[in-house]
């Protein structure tokens, strides 16, 4: 949904781009785009282009500037990959032009699947298509050369794997108003059952169907992975079980990715065995990671719960987390089983 109030005066945007991109358009228009809570997105139109605007949400010294610096560094690095991805166009790091740095990339023409899908995007064929088109992607992240992009040095892929389930642990432990059953027991598994990470990559961190952009037109063809403010360096097999932890199979109760039609989707093993045969890495175990990626979202939807419970949010959608919270222990404790 689109509204027409930038935080930020937009006759101050058009003369720096003006500088940036050269002549003078004096028809800029700048509209907000509802999208997640870490940073702000605004579409900008000037002359006959679109651009996206990701700026952070408060003064160039907030941390969600940090975040932002971040993903500037990512998109530049992307540039020189094969990961579908929006292409950076310019760039203020110390926020000197709005008040905080921003991001500014092509427009991608397109949608994130959710249901009810267009009428050209419905059926088996259209779902099995939707389903390799982001394992596919999800392959090119995890089989780019991340050392090769210059991005040595953007995460701690060192005992990554090893740091995730106490690290996670702490967060819940300042975030944390109940006793969660299971909880324990789910952490022993984890880190008994720990496999040796086989590759060291760029890992998008929150890899999903509502994290892409489709290609308007049908067949569906992936157009660009966008969000990319949880990425890192790490073990990629976690961005496989991010992406199959929200998998709801035939007969299966709805997941937490419930905002997506599964109708006609391939199964988990068919989405793993796409993804080993595009990247050469053994999915024997990727229970193991799905369990982990379900056990990281409960510690991150137990702190939305915290926060309800406390009076700091009213979202009805925090306080679905109640029951959500220990569903999803539950179900991350039926895959570290079969580990």
């Amino acid at each position: 949904m689109l509204s027409d109030k930038p935080s930020f005066d937009p006759s101050v945007l058009a003369r720096w781009l003006d500088g940036v991109l050269g002549g003078t358009a004096s028809d800029i228009e700048v509209a907000a785009v509802a999208g997640g809570a870490s940073n702000l997105t605004y579409r900008v139109r000037r002359g006959d282009r679109l651009f996206a605007l990701r700026c952070a949400t408060a003064h160039r010294n907030d941390p969600t500037a940090n975040t932002m610096r971040r993903e500037m560094t990512l998109l530049e690095a992307l540039g020189a990959s094969a990961i579908p991805h929006a292409r950076l166009i310019a760039k203020d790091e110390d926020g000197a032009v709005l008040g905080a740095p921003f991001i500014l990339s092509e427009w991608i023409d397109g949608f994130s699947p959710k249901a009810p899908l267009a009428p050209g995007f419905r059926g088996a064929d259209s779902a099995q298509a939707l389903a390799w088109n982001m394992t596919d992607a999800l392959a090119t992240i995890a089989s780019e050369d991340y050392q090769r992009l210059g991005l040595d040095g953007f995460g701690k892929p060192v005992g990554f794997l090893e740091r995730q389930v106490d690290r996670w642990l702490m967060q819940l432990e300042r975030a944390q108003s109940r006793s969660l059953d299971g909880l324990e027991e789910l952490c022993c598994a984890l880190r008994d059952a720990r496999p040796q990470t086989q590759r060291t990559a760029l890992i998008h961190g929150d890899f999903q169907f509502i994290n892409v952009m489709f290609a308007p037109d049908a067949p569906p063809r992936l157009a660009a992975v966008i969000d990319w403010e949880t990425a890192t360096i790490g073990d990629p097999l976690l961005d496989l079980g991010w992406m199959l932890a929200g998998w709801q199979e035939k007969g299966e109760p709805p997941t937490h990715a419930s905002y997506m039609d599964w109708t006609d989707m391939p199964s988990r093993a068919a989405v793993s065995e796409r993804y080993a045969n595009a990247t050469g890495l053994d999915v024997s175990g990727i229970n193991y990671y799905i369990a982990l990626a379900l056990f990281k979202l409960a510690t991150i939807m137990e702190g939305w719960y915290f926060q309800y419970v406390n009076g700091r949010s009213t979202l009805p959608a925090h306080g679905m987390m109640e029951t959500m919270v220990p569903d999803m222990i539950r179900r991350a404790r039926g895959f570290a089983a079969t580990i």
